[in-house]
């Protein structure tokens, strides 16, 4: 079984709240690191100009190649569930290692703050909030209902097989654990 996200990017308007609940539930202080980045995309000439937002986080890959490069092995998948885990007292630290992680992820996941030698962090799909049976910040928290969470095999009969959107193409060698629908057609 794994766990995954949706994202229906027709729906995102780029408000930001799922950042601001993520770092505010995970108590992330100000600066370069976010569990979730929001990114849009404009193109197109007047009249006919299109914008489309894509809010990402960690995508707890089938395959995490971070894992597969972390040289001390501190990036895990467990077993039940999918949900790829950073152990931070493991991790070497950006100056020691030189992030391979963050290099093997297509996605740009993996985060390092601004302090001395900083350690890998990433989202970890709020698992305080699943054991009590809630989503996690950044679903609960979205206005428009664009983010959805759950087991993949019913994501995807809830909302269909998309894996390409605006801004976002889907790895077959690192397989993200992510449903997305576009706002446009590919």
């Amino acid at each position: 079984m794994q766990m995954g996200f949706y994202f229906d990017q027709s729906r995102c308007t780029g408000c930001y709240t799922c950042c601001v609940a993520c770092k505010d539930w995970n108590d992330i202080p100000a600066g370069p690191v976010n569990f979730r980045k929001v990114t849009s995309r404009e193109w197109g000439r007047y009249p006919e100009v299109k914008l489309a937002y894509l809010s990402l986080s960690c995508n707890h890959c089938g395959n995490p190649r971070c894992a597969q490069a972390c040289p001390a092995s501190a990036i895990t998948k467990r077993e039940e569930d999918g949900i790829v885990l950073i152990d931070r007292d493991i991790c070497l630290g950006s100056d020691v290692c030189g992030m391979p992680c963050k290099q093997a992820c297509p996605y740009g996941v993996p985060q390092f703050g601004i302090e001395e030698n900083p350690r890998m962090q990433m989202c970890h799909f709020c698992l305080d909030r699943l054991k009590e049976n809630k989503k996690p910040a950044c679903v609960d928290s979205c206005p428009v209902r664009a983010l959805d969470v759950g087991f993949l095999d019913e994501l995807r009969k809830k909302y269909g097989q998309g894996k390409e959107a605006e801004g976002f193409s889907y790895s077959l060698e690192t397989k993200p654990s992510i449903i997305v629908k576009p706002r446009y057609r590919l």
